[in-house]
């Protein structure tokens, strides 16, 4: 899973663990993990949503300052399924 660079820091300190997606499909699997720099992402849930079902809480809990903000980075390509990805950080050598 990719992040932009300003959300990298909240990741790796464990502020944020949750993530909304705008897939044509699903892109990760619960229990698998996916490299980010030095360490991994563990995915713990990932479920489909409706678009109105992001809130501001959702979005800051996602590292953004509210849903506009998260919308313009999350809306980049041809999908139209949102996802909640529910994650955790895993610390080199762990």
């Amino acid at each position: 899973m990719m992040f932009t660079k300003r959300l990298r820091d909240g990741v790796r300190s464990g502020r944020i663990t949750c993530s909304i997606r705008i897939w044509q499909s699903p892109r990760v699997k619960v229990g698998h993990t996916y490299p980010m720099e030095e360490g991994r992402i563990l995915i713990e849930s990932i479920r489909e949503i409706a678009l109105q079902d992001v809130t501001g809480d959702l979005a800051r809990r996602s590292g953004f300052e509210g849903v506009v903000d998260l919308l313009k980075v999350a809306r980049h390509g041809k999908g139209t399924n949102v996802y909640l990805v529910e994650f955790s950080y895993i610390v080199p050598g762990d």
